[in-house]
This record gives C-alpha cells, structure tokens and sequence, in this order.
C-alpha cells in the first residue's frame, strides 16, 4: 500500500480516498470497495500475476463506483443550488451570498483537512496550506476569473429551469476554440469546427422554443453565456497561475475561494444582499444553514469527483460521462418539475450533446493521430486549420 501510495500522489485527487477508506480493509468484500475507490491492487493478485477475471471484475466495480459518485454528486449539486436559488419555499433572492457561502465552506474543508494531514499524516494525505498574501495576489487574476464562472452558473440556475440549464451553458466548446485561437494562437481543424456549428445550433434552437414555450430568461440565457465564456477563461489562466502554487491544486482551490471570500464582501453590501439576508424569515433555522452547508460540501467535492474519475478513466471518457450525465440530468429534472417539452425542443438537447460529444471524438482522434505522426500536425494546420 506505501508503494501504491506514492504513485498516486502524482493525481491530486486521489490520496484523500486512501485517508477516508483506509480503515475497511480487514473484510474482503469491504477491501475490495476500498480499493474501488482507492484504487489500490489487492496485494493477493499481485502474486497471482493479474491472471483471471478478478481484476478485470475489480476494475469494472472501480469505474462503476467512481462515475455513479460523479453522476451523483454533480446531479445533485444542481438541484439543491436550484432549490437554494429558486425556491418558492425559500423566498431566498441572494444568489451572490448563497455562491459566497460555498466559497467559505470550501475554504474552512481545505483547511480542515490541512490541519488534519499535519496532525495524522498516516491517515490523510493533503498538502500543507499557509495563507501568504504574496501568492495570493498572483492568484488573484485568476480567482476573479473564478468568481465570474461560479456566480454567472447560480445567476444562471437561478433564471432558467434546470432542464434548460445543460443548453442554457453549453457554448463553452466553442468559447475553448475561440479563446485558444485569440490568445494562445492555436487552430482548430475544420471538423472540429464543424461540431461546434452543430452545438451554436442546437443552443440557438434551444432558445427559439424556451421562447416559443413562454419559458425563455433572457438573463438566464445571457448568465449562461457568459458562464460559458468565464469557464473557458478560467481553463486557460488556471495552467498560468499553478506554478505560484507549486502546481498544487488544492494549493489553488485554497487562494481562489479565499480570495473570492473577500471579494464577495463588497458586493453583498453593494447590492443589498445582507438587508435582504437580515429580514429573511429562515435565518434561524438549522435546516436552511443545512442546506447551505451540504450545498457548498458539494461544491468542495465535485472537484474531488471530478479527478478521480479522470483517474480511473481518461479525459476522454470524462468528457464522454460528462455528456451522458447532462442528458440523464435533463431527463430528470423534466420528469421531476412535470415539465411538457416539444419535439424541437428535445433536438436542440440532442444537438448539443451530440456536437459536444463528437468535438471530444474528433479532439482525441486528432490527439492520438499527431502522437502517432508528429507531421500530421503541421499538415492540419497547413491544410484544414482555421
């Protein structure tokens, strides 16, 4: 397990499921969930050599357990920031106080667990987090970014059902080509721009019938483009700014929600967040400060899902389960609100998770191509680039 151990410290995700589940090893069905989610070998095959179907079974039951954990934690991060945004129940109308507390609680588990890892390092692996104000204002571009992409997704969530809300965001594809050509002077092969048109159209098309059925935000629909155009953003400034924090990134999780902690602070005063908080008639309850708190765990681990099961997949295949969550995501929330969608409306669904998936095809079979002929990129972009 110490060897093991040690490879995984090279994926930031993994090392915190070896200190969480480290103590079901003693029964065999609960040591073999622990290496699902470890995924960690059985040292029993070890010396069999890896013959048989054992590990292939123990293999599928790690995929399994890791993309049911990302479906399920990512589903239902959705529907309770909707709950917490949108509620008639609620009557809450502060999304920005609502992204703010998230932001506090991701930054009180990094720290937690910061000072859980010096205390027992044996049980939990995680990197030492010491506020310096130095790197946190080179960060500091960067956790605006940030702030931009997780308050324009709840303004977003807020405005637009959560059966609209895969649609509602779904340019950021195209924002990743556009951006990646403006400022990091990268060509797009000309089928790979063919899948965005695909996508630019199922949006459009999705936003012709939310308007035709009488549903259609156009703040909702603007706060998703704009989510989009920040998610894009904060992709390419995350690759700058990891070396401010040793390539750590929960190094970088740690400076951008302190940072957008203390940015948060003026803006709920500026736009009256804080009087609105003051006369809301749950402040006392256990059960709203509940859900608040569940809601920013959620937010702390779809992070943590996320890399694992890029782990224990590919990128590819994360893409791929990305797609088919937003899908069963729609479905659901359809079926849940009692929602009546026309045959157009469910095409422009169909459009952009076909032109997402297919742009995440073609990416990868360029990708492998080029590794397989390194001339082949300099002929893309001589030949098909745009």
């Amino acid at each position: 397990m110490r060897r093991q151990r040690g490879s995984h410290n090279k994926v930031w995700t993994s090392a915190w499921a070896c200190g969480a589940t480290g103590n079901w090893a003693p029964l065999k069905r609960s040591r073999i969930l622990h290496m699902a989610l470890t995924g960690a070998s059985d040292p029993s095959e070890e010396a069999e050599g890896g013959h048989g179907e054992k590990p292939f079974l123990v293999r599928a039951l790690q995929i399994t357990l890791v993309v049911s954990l990302y479906w399920v934690t990512s589903i239902s991060m959705v529907f309770l920031n909707k709950y917490l945004l949108d509620s008639p129940s609620l009557h809450l109308d502060t999304p920005i106080f609502v992204t703010f507390y998230q932001c506090l609680v991701t930054t009180l588990l990094c720290k937690g667990l910061s000072v859980l890892a010096t205390c027992c390092p044996g049980a939990v692996d995680f990197p030492t987090l010491r506020l310096d104000l130095r790197v946190a204002r080179s960060v500091l571009p960067l956790s605006v970014v940030f702030i931009g992409m997780i308050t324009f997704n709840n303004l977003c969530l807020k405005y637009v059902g959560v059966a609209f809300y895969n649609v509602g965001r779904s340019l950021t594809t195209v924002f990743n080509v556009l951006l990646s050509y403006l400022l990091l002077k990268q060509v797009t092969s000309f089928y790979a721009l063919l899948t965005c048109g695909v996508i630019i159209g199922g949006f459009w098309l999705g936003v012709d019938q939310e308007g035709a059925e009488g549903t259609l935000s156009l703040m909702g629909t603007i706060f998703g483009v704009l989510a989009s155009l920040c998610v894009s953003l904060n992709a390419i400034y995350t690759k700058k700014v990891l070396p401010s924090v040793d390539g750590s990134i929960w190094r970088l999780t740690f400076y951008n929600n302190v940072n957008a902690c203390v940015l948060f602070l003026p803006l709920l005063l500026l736009l009256g967040e804080l009087q609105a908080l003051r006369d809301f008639a749950q402040l006392g309850s256990a059960y709203f400060w509940g859900m608040m708190t569940l809601g920013g765990l959620f937010g702390f681990a779809i992070g943590y899902v996320t890399g694992l099961q890029i782990k224990f997949t590919s990128p590819l295949t994360h893409n791929v389960s990305g797609t088919a969550k937003a899908c069963a995501q729609t479905v659901l929330a359809v079926l849940y609100f009692e929602e009546t969608k026309s045959f157009l409306w469910w095409t422009s669904n169909l459009m952009v998770l076909g032109g997402s998936s297919a742009y995440t095809w073609v990416r990868g079979w360029e990708m492998k191509k080029t590794q397989e002929d390194p001339s082949h990129k300099e002929d893309e972009k001589s030949t098909v680039g745009v």
